[in-house]
């Protein structure tokens, strides 16, 4: 359990040391140089909860950081606030990081432990196997709302339609370990006396298989707009856990709206 706590400070170490040597400018030298700052808003339609069956609607921000080098080819509203510390236009990796919203004890939640807000962050690693595909995995540590991992793969093969118009879809899947499927999946002793639900105990494993895709415009150069869809289906401790079961759905639908604006400058 060690080792894989330190995955993401190893991750972490690595990176900064091999933007470092292509610097060649001392520890700190890969800093200098050009940077982007991308800033952005999602509005979209979603489970109420984690695994819930009820919808509403929602905002996200969205935050992405990095050394400006070869245009990114794709891009995708499911990528999590990112730091790229290596970026070759083929390849990217850096650091990630994900905000997490507190949830409630209302409704169909009644009677369980509230999940306090908090964060989760890692690293992450992309790349392009063909010329029309991105392929990204995120492996991430939570902070205070949970202290599990959580590890988000996805692949998006993407088309152009026009020179500002772009259409992308794939897969997806999510691992968790136990400790964050006790956070948002686990039922107590305690809590299943106040909240009428069975009593579940969860382990760690696969958490959902699904699918994405998205339209998007480019509205200016640095400005662009999206259109998405997302469909997952719960599976391992997740779907096993008696919230899903007895309170909720194991598939779960989003669809929404984004626009982000991206900002140039030089340190």
């Amino acid at each position: 359990m060690r080792i894989v706590r330190a995955i993401p400070l190893l991750l972490t170490a690595s990176l900064l040391g091999a933007s470092a040597a292509e610097a060649g400018d001392g520890p700190f030298g890969w800093v200098s140089g050009d940077w982007y700052l991308t800033l952005g808003a999602t509005g979209m339609v979603a489970p109420n909860f984690e695994g819930g069956k009820k919808y509403m609607l929602s905002a996200q921000p969205i935050i992405s950081l990095g050394k400006a080098g070869p245009q990114a080819r794709f891009t995708s509203r499911n990528d999590n606030i990112s730091l790229a510390l290596v970026d070759d236009g083929g390849v990217r990796a850096g650091l990630t990081g994900k905000f997490l919203f507190s949830r409630s004890s209302d409704d169909e939640l009644e009677g369980l432990d509230p999940v306090r807000w908090g964060g989760e962050v890692g690293g992450f690693f992309e790349f392009y196997p063909t010329d029309w595909m991105r392929a990204r995995a995120e492996l991430r540590h939570g902070i205070r709302a949970h202290n599990g991992f959580v590890a988000d793969i996805a692949a998006d093969a993407f088309y152009d339609v026009t020179p500002t118009v772009r259409i992308s879809g794939g897969p997806r899947v999510s691992f968790a370990s136990a400790n964050y499927f006790d956070a948002y999946y686990g039922v107590n002793a305690q809590e299943a006396v106040a909240s009428g639900l069975s009593q579940y105990n969860p382990g760690g494993g696969l958490k959902s298989v699904g699918l994405g895709g998205a339209v998007t415009w480019k509205v200016t150069d640095p400005m662009t707009a999206s259109l998405f869809g997302e469909y997952s289906r719960l599976e391992g401790p997740a779907a096993d856990s008696s919230l899903v079961r007895e309170r909720g759905d194991r598939n779960q639908f989003m669809v929404g709206v984004s626009t982000t604006y991206r900002f140039d400058f030089k340190m």
